[in-house]
């Protein structure tokens, strides 16, 4: 069995149930949780032949950015819970793949400790009701060193989760999820998201950084060309993990339409969601990625081994997608084209 397929049950075996079930569940039903990973399994290949490949490089940029694969980790919340040194630990495994780290809004760590870290990082923000939070958050960012804003725009509300038993909550203390939120006395309706977010949203966002601005949660072709249209330097493709939306088409199935969208406009497309395999990673950048967020194998790797696992996670992902590119016939990632890929 492949170490990346044993992540999940092994992180199980170590956090308190709420935990575990927090970081797994999909909003409602879970519908679109449960279909994202077969949804990339169901694509099938049309490798080309008489090709040479006998040196493969995985290597590209992000936003301008080195990596060594395209292979970068998703934001994600409550990380202190999975390791008791949080996203720092995250960075550091994330540091030693030569990765970039997507960081939480919702983080339990400073902003400025990851610019102290030496990772190349990114900022998910939400915009909340109360513009105040969300401008002096984004300034501590731009402090620490963030390299890009990534705005979330499919969480108007918070999708409803069906829990049972203890929530995730009621274990967490506000440091552990809450580092960066500005001192003041602040109410639930401040600190709630915004629902009245337009295309503006991102040119705001970008002159009050400076910083390229990225779009998480397009899952439509027009959406995608009016975040372009707005200035944005790079879209995500992504239901959120399954969390918002349930029964949201799966990002495998979204991304063709999107980036066939974004095709010489100059911003940049990312997916995440149910990417476990080389293989995956291979398919999304065949259908017009730059490079895939993983978010859950992180946070199962993080939890299992701390930063090393980290590292291990990237590098094995890395290690089957130049595997892949190989039995594929094309030496590089960017050489990869949408003829080779066709549904099952």
């Amino acid at each position: 069995m492949r170490w990346i397929d044993t992540l999940e049950a092994a992180a199980a075996e170590k956090l308190p149930e709420a935990v575990h079930r927090y970081f797994r569940q999909g909003s409602a039903g879970g519908v679109s949780v449960g279909e994202a990973v077969a949804a990339w399994s169901a694509y099938r290949f049309r490798p080309r032949v008489l090709n040479d490949v006998s040196s493969i490089d995985l290597s590209t940029t992000v936003l301008g950015t080195p990596v060594d694969a395209p292979i970068l980790v998703a934001p994600s919340t409550m990380q202190r819970m999975a390791d008791p040194d949080g996203e720092i630990a995250m960075a550091r495994g994330v540091l030693a793949a030569k990765s970039v780290l997507g960081v939480s809004s919702n983080a339990g760590t400073r902003f400025a400790e990851f610019g102290a870290a030496g990772v190349p990082w990114w900022l998910q923000i939400y915009i909340l009701r109360n513009r105040t939070i969300t401008e002096r958050m984004l300034d501590a960012a731009v402090e620490g060193g963030a390299r890009a804003i990534v705005l979330t725009v499919d969480t108007p509300v918070v999708g409803r989760k069906e829990d049972d038993g203890q929530t995730v909550w009621e274990l967490s203390q506000p440091g552990q999820f809450l580092a960066n939120l500005p001192e003041g006395d602040w109410s639930d309706d401040d600190l709630d998201k915004a629902d009245d977010l337009s295309p503006d949203s991102i040119g705001w966002l970008a002159e009050r950084t400076g910083l390229p601005v990225v779009v998480k949660g397009v899952l439509r072709g027009d959406d995608a060309k009016r975040c372009a249209d707005a200035g944005a330097a790079g879209v995500i493709v992504s239901n959120h993990g399954g969390r918002q939306l349930d029964g949201s088409i799966p990002t495998a199935r979204a991304l063709p339409e999107v980036a066939e969208a974004l095709v010489g406009t100059g911003t940049e497309v990312y997916v995440d969601g149910g990417i476990r395999r080389g293989e995956h990673v291979l398919t999304a950048l065949a259908l017009g990625a730059r490079a895939v967020f993983v978010g859950r194998p992180a946070l199962w790797a993080l939890t299992v081994d701390s930063s090393a696992g980290v590292t291990r996670l990237l590098t094995d992902l890395a290690e089957e997608l130049d595997h892949t590119l190989c039995l594929v016939g094309h030496p590089t990632p960017g050489s990869l084209t949408p003829d080779l890929i066709v549904p099952s």
